[in-house]
Protein backbone atom coordinates (compact mmCIF):
# COMPACT_ATOMS: atom_id res chain seq x y z
CA UNK A 1 0.00 0.00 0.00
CA UNK A 2 2.71 2.29 0.50
CA UNK A 3 3.86 2.01 -2.98
CA UNK A 4 0.35 2.15 -4.37
CA UNK A 5 0.33 5.29 -2.12
CA UNK A 6 3.54 6.73 -3.49
CA UNK A 7 2.47 5.91 -7.50
CA UNK A 8 -0.70 7.30 -6.98
CA UNK A 9 1.25 10.77 -6.09
CA UNK A 10 2.30 11.13 -9.78
CA UNK A 11 -0.73 12.13 -10.67
CA UNK A 12 -1.80 14.79 -8.60
CA UNK A 13 -2.25 17.76 -10.43
CA UNK A 14 -2.52 16.03 -13.59
CA UNK A 15 -5.38 13.79 -12.83
CA UNK A 16 -7.92 16.10 -12.58
CA UNK A 17 -11.03 16.18 -12.71
CA UNK A 18 -10.65 12.14 -11.88
CA UNK A 19 -8.76 11.65 -7.97
CA UNK A 20 -4.82 10.64 -8.28
CA UNK A 21 -5.13 6.90 -7.48
CA UNK A 22 -2.08 3.95 -7.26
CA UNK A 23 -2.43 0.63 -7.81
CA UNK A 24 -0.16 -2.27 -7.02
CA UNK A 25 -0.72 -6.00 -8.02
CA UNK A 26 1.04 -8.56 -6.15
CA UNK A 27 1.06 -12.37 -6.43
CA UNK A 28 3.07 -14.79 -4.11
CA UNK A 29 5.06 -12.03 -2.41
CA UNK A 30 6.10 -10.37 -5.90
CA UNK A 31 4.95 -7.33 -7.34
CA UNK A 32 3.68 -8.04 -11.01
CA UNK A 33 1.98 -5.13 -12.26
CA UNK A 34 1.82 -1.49 -10.89
CA UNK A 35 -0.40 1.66 -12.12
CA UNK A 36 -1.06 5.21 -11.49
CA UNK A 37 -4.24 7.44 -12.66
CA UNK A 38 -2.75 9.07 -15.94
CA UNK A 39 -3.14 12.59 -17.10
CA UNK A 40 -6.63 13.57 -17.57
CA UNK A 41 -7.53 10.96 -15.13
CA UNK A 42 -7.72 7.60 -17.86
CA UNK A 43 -6.89 5.34 -17.70
CA UNK A 44 -7.57 4.48 -13.90
CA UNK A 45 -4.43 3.35 -12.00
CA UNK A 46 -6.33 -0.26 -11.40
CA UNK A 47 -6.49 -0.55 -15.36
CA UNK A 48 -2.68 0.24 -15.73
CA UNK A 49 -2.01 -2.20 -13.19
CA UNK A 50 -3.97 -4.87 -14.47
CA UNK A 51 -2.22 -4.19 -17.92
CA UNK A 52 1.23 -4.21 -16.67
CA UNK A 53 0.50 -7.59 -14.80
CA UNK A 54 -1.38 -9.42 -17.96
CA UNK A 55 -1.74 -12.74 -16.91
CA UNK A 56 0.28 -12.76 -13.65
CA UNK A 57 -3.19 -11.34 -12.06
CA UNK A 58 -4.86 -14.26 -11.96
CA UNK A 59 -4.98 -15.24 -8.29
CA UNK A 60 -3.06 -11.88 -7.28
CA UNK A 61 -4.05 -9.11 -4.95
CA UNK A 62 -4.51 -5.92 -5.86
CA UNK A 63 -3.71 -2.78 -3.53
CA UNK A 64 -5.44 0.39 -4.29
CA UNK A 65 -5.49 4.13 -2.46
CA UNK A 66 -9.14 4.22 -3.70
CA UNK A 67 -12.08 1.98 -3.67
CA UNK A 68 -12.53 0.82 -7.40
CA UNK A 69 -15.20 2.50 -9.31
CA UNK A 70 -18.05 0.66 -9.97
CA UNK A 71 -20.18 2.88 -12.52
CA UNK A 72 -19.89 3.60 -16.21
CA UNK A 73 -18.32 6.83 -17.01
CA UNK A 74 -15.83 7.92 -20.07
CA UNK A 75 -14.26 4.79 -18.67
CA UNK A 76 -15.87 1.09 -18.18
CA UNK A 77 -15.65 -0.24 -13.93
CA UNK A 78 -12.80 -0.82 -12.67
CA UNK A 79 -14.50 -3.58 -10.90
CA UNK A 80 -15.33 -5.43 -13.92
CA UNK A 81 -11.58 -5.22 -14.71
CA UNK A 82 -10.60 -6.68 -11.47
CA UNK A 83 -13.08 -9.47 -11.89
CA UNK A 84 -12.00 -10.24 -15.57
CA UNK A 85 -8.34 -10.28 -14.61
CA UNK A 86 -8.99 -13.06 -11.99
CA UNK A 87 -8.02 -10.85 -8.76
CA UNK A 88 -8.81 -12.87 -5.74
CA UNK A 89 -8.26 -10.40 -3.56
CA UNK A 90 -8.23 -6.35 -3.33
CA UNK A 91 -6.95 -3.82 -0.40
CA UNK A 92 -8.27 -0.43 -0.62
CA UNK A 93 -7.44 2.10 1.78
CA UNK A 94 -10.71 4.18 1.37
CA UNK A 95 -14.07 3.96 0.59
CA UNK A 96 -14.86 6.30 -2.03
CA UNK A 97 -17.32 9.15 -1.35
CA UNK A 98 -18.29 9.69 -4.27
CA UNK A 99 -22.65 8.84 -4.37
CA UNK A 100 -21.79 6.71 -7.80
CA UNK A 101 -19.57 4.56 -5.80
CA UNK A 102 -19.92 5.14 -2.64
CA UNK A 103 -19.38 0.92 -1.40
CA UNK A 104 -20.76 -0.61 -4.10
CA UNK A 105 -17.56 -1.04 -5.71
CA UNK A 106 -16.54 -3.32 -2.42
CA UNK A 107 -19.44 -4.78 -2.75
CA UNK A 108 -19.71 -5.87 -6.41
CA UNK A 109 -16.30 -7.37 -5.56
CA UNK A 110 -17.30 -9.22 -2.51
CA UNK A 111 -20.49 -10.36 -4.47
CA UNK A 112 -18.50 -11.88 -7.16
CA UNK A 113 -16.35 -13.69 -4.59
CA UNK A 114 -13.31 -11.56 -3.91
CA UNK A 115 -11.75 -10.92 -0.50
CA UNK A 116 -12.03 -7.49 0.18
CA UNK A 117 -10.13 -5.25 3.16
CA UNK A 118 -10.63 -1.68 3.54
CA UNK A 119 -8.61 0.61 5.91
CA UNK A 120 -4.76 -0.11 5.57
CA UNK A 121 -2.46 3.17 4.62
CA UNK A 122 -6.48 5.32 5.46
CA UNK A 123 -5.04 8.28 7.03
CA UNK A 124 -2.31 8.82 4.38
CA UNK A 125 -4.79 8.33 1.29
CA UNK A 126 -6.94 10.89 3.34
CA UNK A 127 -4.47 13.36 2.93
CA UNK A 128 -3.27 12.33 -0.82
CA UNK A 129 -7.30 12.40 -2.10
CA UNK A 130 -7.95 15.35 0.38
CA UNK A 131 -8.68 17.23 -3.14
CA UNK A 132 -11.34 14.20 -4.44
CA UNK A 133 -12.83 13.83 -0.87
CA UNK A 134 -13.68 17.80 -0.85
CA UNK A 135 -14.94 18.45 -4.27
CA UNK A 136 -17.84 15.54 -3.25
CA UNK A 137 -18.52 16.70 0.05
CA UNK A 138 -17.63 20.24 0.63
CA UNK A 139 -18.47 20.72 -3.68
CA UNK A 140 -15.10 23.03 -3.73
CA UNK A 141 -11.41 21.98 -4.49
CA UNK A 142 -9.10 21.49 -1.41
CA UNK A 143 -7.35 25.34 -0.93
CA UNK A 144 -4.07 25.38 0.48
CA UNK A 145 -2.53 28.74 1.38
CA UNK A 146 1.10 29.51 0.05
CA UNK A 147 2.78 32.40 1.92
CA UNK A 148 6.17 34.18 2.58
CA UNK A 149 7.24 35.93 4.83
CA UNK A 150 10.32 38.25 6.03
CA UNK A 151 12.25 37.78 9.39
CA UNK A 152 10.04 40.55 10.86
CA UNK A 153 6.61 38.98 9.09
CA UNK A 154 6.45 41.06 6.29
CA UNK A 155 5.38 40.61 2.58
CA UNK A 156 6.48 43.66 0.28
CA UNK A 157 7.71 46.81 0.59
CA UNK A 158 6.36 49.85 1.57
CA UNK A 159 3.71 51.21 -1.26
CA UNK A 160 2.84 47.70 -2.07
CA UNK A 161 5.92 46.84 -3.98
CA UNK A 162 7.79 43.24 -4.41
CA UNK A 163 10.01 42.01 -2.90
CA UNK A 164 12.38 39.18 -2.98
CA UNK A 165 11.64 37.18 0.16
CA UNK A 166 12.90 33.34 -0.37
CA UNK A 167 16.20 31.94 -1.37
CA UNK A 168 16.34 29.97 -5.30
CA UNK A 169 15.58 26.21 -3.21
CA UNK A 170 12.64 27.34 -2.05
CA UNK A 171 11.50 28.91 -5.33
CA UNK A 172 12.13 25.83 -6.44
CA UNK A 173 10.20 24.23 -4.33
CA UNK A 174 7.17 26.25 -4.80
CA UNK A 175 7.85 25.17 -8.21
CA UNK A 176 7.54 21.48 -7.42
CA UNK A 177 4.32 22.32 -5.59
CA UNK A 178 2.95 24.08 -8.36
CA UNK A 179 3.40 20.61 -10.43
CA UNK A 180 1.05 19.20 -7.99
CA UNK A 181 -2.50 20.78 -7.69
CA UNK A 182 -4.72 21.37 -10.65
CA UNK A 183 -5.05 25.54 -10.11
CA UNK A 184 -2.89 28.07 -8.58
CA UNK A 185 -4.98 31.02 -7.79
CA UNK A 186 -3.79 34.98 -7.61
CA UNK A 187 -5.20 38.35 -7.49
CA UNK A 188 -5.36 41.00 -9.76
CA UNK A 189 -3.12 42.73 -7.27
CA UNK A 190 -0.70 40.82 -7.19
CA UNK A 191 -1.06 40.29 -11.38
CA UNK A 192 -0.74 44.02 -11.70
CA UNK A 193 2.17 44.45 -9.60
CA UNK A 194 4.42 41.01 -10.13
CA UNK A 195 2.95 39.97 -13.85
CA UNK A 196 4.25 36.69 -12.73
CA UNK A 197 3.50 33.24 -14.49
CA UNK A 198 2.71 31.23 -12.06
CA UNK A 199 3.71 27.55 -14.54
CA UNK A 200 6.15 25.29 -13.06
CA UNK A 201 9.99 25.82 -14.63
CA UNK A 202 12.11 23.41 -12.96
CA UNK A 203 13.58 21.60 -16.17
CA UNK A 204 11.53 18.74 -18.58
CA UNK A 205 8.28 19.60 -16.53
CA UNK A 206 6.85 22.56 -17.82
CA UNK A 207 3.69 20.50 -19.15
CA UNK A 208 3.07 19.93 -15.58
CA UNK A 209 2.40 23.53 -14.81
CA UNK A 210 -1.28 23.78 -13.38
CA UNK A 211 -4.62 26.09 -14.47
CA UNK A 212 -3.66 30.08 -13.86
CA UNK A 213 -6.64 31.48 -11.87
CA UNK A 214 -6.92 35.16 -11.55
CA UNK A 215 -9.69 37.12 -9.22
CA UNK A 216 -10.06 40.15 -11.34
CA UNK A 217 -13.61 41.62 -10.69
CA UNK A 218 -13.48 44.36 -12.79
CA UNK A 219 -11.54 42.50 -15.57
CA UNK A 220 -7.87 45.18 -14.93
CA UNK A 221 -6.17 42.76 -16.28
CA UNK A 222 -4.04 43.94 -18.94
CA UNK A 223 -3.58 41.97 -22.28
CA UNK A 224 -0.23 42.50 -22.03
CA UNK A 225 0.53 40.87 -18.92
CA UNK A 226 2.27 37.63 -18.88
CA UNK A 227 -0.55 35.35 -18.18
CA UNK A 228 -2.69 36.48 -21.08
CA UNK A 229 -0.01 36.52 -23.56
CA UNK A 230 0.64 32.57 -22.50
CA UNK A 231 -2.92 31.89 -22.21
CA UNK A 232 -2.91 29.86 -25.51
CA UNK A 233 -0.10 27.40 -23.88
CA UNK A 234 -1.07 27.16 -20.52
CA UNK A 235 -4.69 27.52 -19.32
CA UNK A 236 -5.94 30.92 -17.71
CA UNK A 237 -9.00 31.67 -16.23
CA UNK A 238 -9.99 34.77 -14.81
CA UNK A 239 -13.07 35.49 -12.79
CA UNK A 240 -14.57 38.57 -12.71
CA UNK A 241 -18.14 40.43 -11.35
CA UNK A 242 -20.56 39.91 -13.51
CA UNK A 243 -21.01 43.67 -14.37
CA UNK A 244 -17.02 43.28 -15.39
CA UNK A 245 -16.69 44.98 -19.01
CA UNK A 246 -17.86 42.49 -22.04
CA UNK A 247 -15.35 44.53 -23.89
CA UNK A 248 -12.52 43.82 -21.75
CA UNK A 249 -13.45 40.16 -21.47
CA UNK A 250 -13.66 40.03 -25.29
CA UNK A 251 -10.09 41.23 -25.46
CA UNK A 252 -9.01 38.76 -22.84
CA UNK A 253 -10.64 36.02 -25.08
CA UNK A 254 -9.19 36.61 -28.19
CA UNK A 255 -5.75 35.59 -26.68
CA UNK A 256 -7.12 32.28 -25.09
CA UNK A 257 -8.17 33.53 -21.63
CA UNK A 258 -11.37 31.99 -20.22
CA UNK A 259 -13.82 34.47 -18.44
CA UNK A 260 -16.17 33.31 -15.89
CA UNK A 261 -18.57 35.62 -13.77
CA UNK A 262 -19.52 35.33 -10.24
CA UNK A 263 -21.03 37.37 -7.94
CA UNK A 264 -19.50 40.02 -6.43
CA UNK A 265 -20.21 42.94 -4.21
CA UNK A 266 -17.81 45.99 -3.69
CA UNK A 267 -15.15 45.14 -5.58
CA UNK A 268 -15.03 41.90 -3.77
CA UNK A 269 -15.90 38.63 -5.65
CA UNK A 270 -17.72 35.48 -3.50
CA UNK A 271 -15.09 33.45 -2.71
CA UNK A 272 -17.39 30.60 -1.58
CA UNK A 273 -18.61 31.21 -5.26
CA UNK A 274 -15.42 30.54 -6.99
CA UNK A 275 -14.28 27.44 -5.64
CA UNK A 276 -17.90 25.97 -6.70
CA UNK A 277 -16.97 27.24 -10.02
CA UNK A 278 -13.80 25.48 -9.72
CA UNK A 279 -15.28 22.40 -8.41
CA UNK A 280 -17.95 22.35 -11.50
CA UNK A 281 -14.85 22.16 -13.67
CA UNK A 282 -13.43 19.60 -12.50
CA UNK A 283 -10.59 21.15 -10.29
CA UNK A 284 -9.79 19.44 -7.11
CA UNK A 285 -6.73 21.35 -5.96
CA UNK A 286 -5.65 24.87 -5.69
CA UNK A 287 -2.98 26.43 -4.08
CA UNK A 288 -3.51 30.45 -3.19
CA UNK A 289 -0.49 32.54 -4.37
CA UNK A 290 -1.45 36.05 -3.74
CA UNK A 291 -0.88 39.42 -1.78
CA UNK A 292 -1.93 40.09 1.52
CA UNK A 293 -5.85 41.30 0.84
CA UNK A 294 -6.59 37.75 -1.10
CA UNK A 295 -4.82 35.76 0.98
CA UNK A 296 -6.15 37.42 4.13
CA UNK A 297 -10.05 36.80 2.61
CA UNK A 298 -9.55 33.01 2.04
CA UNK A 299 -8.20 32.64 5.73
CA UNK A 300 -11.19 34.77 7.09
CA UNK A 301 -13.65 33.00 5.20
CA UNK A 302 -12.54 30.10 7.02
CA UNK A 303 -11.93 28.52 3.35
CA UNK A 304 -7.87 27.34 4.21
CA UNK A 305 -7.16 23.66 4.01
CA UNK A 306 -3.66 23.70 4.11
CA UNK A 307 -1.05 26.29 4.64
CA UNK A 308 2.44 26.49 3.51
CA UNK A 309 4.45 29.33 5.24
CA UNK A 310 8.34 30.12 4.15
CA UNK A 311 9.83 32.23 6.63
CA UNK A 312 12.89 33.82 5.34
CA UNK A 313 16.07 35.28 7.70
CA UNK A 314 15.93 38.83 5.89
CA UNK A 315 14.11 41.43 7.33
CA UNK A 316 12.06 43.76 5.40
CA UNK A 317 12.00 47.06 7.79
CA UNK A 318 8.86 48.73 9.81
CA UNK A 319 7.70 50.34 6.58
CA UNK A 320 7.17 46.97 4.93
CA UNK A 321 3.96 45.51 4.50
CA UNK A 322 1.95 42.62 6.47
CA UNK A 323 1.50 39.27 5.42
CA UNK A 324 -2.09 39.17 6.05
CA UNK A 325 -4.19 42.19 5.43
CA UNK A 326 -5.29 43.59 8.59
CA UNK A 327 -4.76 40.37 10.32
CA UNK A 328 -1.46 39.24 12.34
CA UNK A 329 0.24 36.69 11.46
CA UNK A 330 -1.06 34.51 13.97
CA UNK A 331 -4.50 34.31 12.35
CA UNK A 332 -2.84 31.46 10.53
CA UNK A 333 -0.27 30.15 12.62
CA UNK A 334 -2.41 29.68 15.69
CA UNK A 335 -5.91 29.30 13.67
CA UNK A 336 -7.95 27.16 16.12
CA UNK A 337 -9.20 25.43 12.93
CA UNK A 338 -5.12 24.59 11.87
CA UNK A 339 -2.46 22.85 13.61
CA UNK A 340 1.47 22.75 12.83
CA UNK A 341 2.32 19.24 10.97
CA UNK A 342 5.57 19.67 9.57
CA UNK A 343 8.59 22.14 9.37
CA UNK A 344 11.57 21.78 7.52
CA UNK A 345 14.82 23.89 5.95
CA UNK A 346 14.68 24.45 2.78
CA UNK A 347 17.92 26.10 1.56
CA UNK A 348 18.25 29.59 3.55
CA UNK A 349 14.62 29.66 4.35
CA UNK A 350 12.66 27.58 6.40
CA UNK A 351 9.20 25.97 5.16
CA UNK A 352 5.92 25.30 8.08
CA UNK A 353 2.83 23.43 6.76
CA UNK A 354 -0.27 23.48 8.11
CA UNK A 355 -3.64 21.45 8.40
CA UNK A 356 -6.74 22.07 9.02
CA UNK A 357 -7.98 19.97 12.65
Amino acid sequence: MSLALTLGRRGLGNAWPNPAVGAVVVKDGIIVGRGWTQPGGRPHAEVEALRRAGDAARGATLYATLEPCSHHGKTPPCVDAIMAAGIVRVVSALDDPNPKVAGDGHARLEAAGIAVTVGIGAEEACRDHAGHISRVRKGRPHLTLKLAVSADEKAGLAGRHPAVITGEAARDRVHQMRAMYDAVVTGIGTLLSDDPQLTCRLPGMEHRSPVRVVLDSALRQPPSSRLAASAARTLDWTFADETASREKERALSDLGVEVLRVPGANGRLDLAAVLSGLAERGITRVMVEAGPILSAAFLSADLVDEAALFRSPKTLGPDAIEALEGLPLSALTQAPALRLVSSEGVGEDRLERYERL
